[in-house]
């Protein structure tokens, strides 16, 4: 049977610290769009941008819906490890959809995921939710990669824990100085991932060669 974590969790991910501020009307919201594309220009009230505030602002219920979920609840049922496995348990090719913060423009790739339980584990579906929780927010890229490893850290409390985000970044592909083909790649390693370079190694080699270049 899965075991509930109830809030006794003290998880250090930034998700925690979030400022929980008085949220602005969708009237607000869409007079701000309006705004937005009045100052780029445009006639807000044409006929191809009449609905364009009322869109974007829905549109943007759904890039930033993590702010409205918890990340240590999502991974709060575990279950016993009944097999006794004893090694590391990776998931690969996770895609990511995410925000910069400093553009609110578009990031986009994919995260690896690895643990090495110490006695329970969490359904793998869990661990896909997790980086969606995380992307669907504004962030570094960094924060994001420290984010989802921390939370796993702290929830399972396995012996080791490693993340790896690639992603590319339209704020300099298709803005500033506009080089396409560009990614960036970010890792955390936490406990024997960190610590021992033979487990480290053995998780980058699961992952391939995304892994192995980081």
């Amino acid at each position: 049977m899965g075991e509930t974590l109830g809030t006794k969790m003290n998880t250090k991910t930034a998700s925690n610290d979030l400022v929980r501020r008085a949220r602005p009307s969708r009237e607000s919201a869409e007079e701000a769009v309006r705004t937005l594309i009045e100052w780029a220009g445009d006639n807000p009230d044409r006929e191809g941008l009449v609905g364009t505030p009322a869109r974007l602002v829905k549109a943007y219920e759904e890039f930033f819906l993590g702010y409205h979920e918890d990340p240590v609840s999502l991974l709060g049922t575990t279950f016993e490890n009944v097999a006794d496995y004893d090694d590391i348990i990776v998931l690969r090719d996770i895609r990511v959809e995410s925000h910069c913060e400093h553009h609110i423009v578009p990031i986009l790739g994919r995260a690896h995921i690895g643990y090495l339980p110490s006695g329970r584990v969490v359904g793998i579906s869990k661990l896909a939710r997790l980086v969606d929780v995380f992307a669907r927010r504004m962030q570094g890229q960094e924060a994001l990669t420290a984010e989802i490893a921390h939370t796993i850290n702290d929830v399972l409390e396995p012996r080791g824990v490693g993340v790896i985000v690639e992603a590319a970044h339209q704020c300099i592909t298709t803005r500033g100085i506009h080089k396409p083909g560009v990614s960036m790649v970010t890792h955390c390693m936490l406990g024997c991932f960190r610590d021992d370079p033979i487990k480290r190694q053995d998780f980058l080699s699961m992952v391939g060669e995304t892994g192995r270049s980081s």
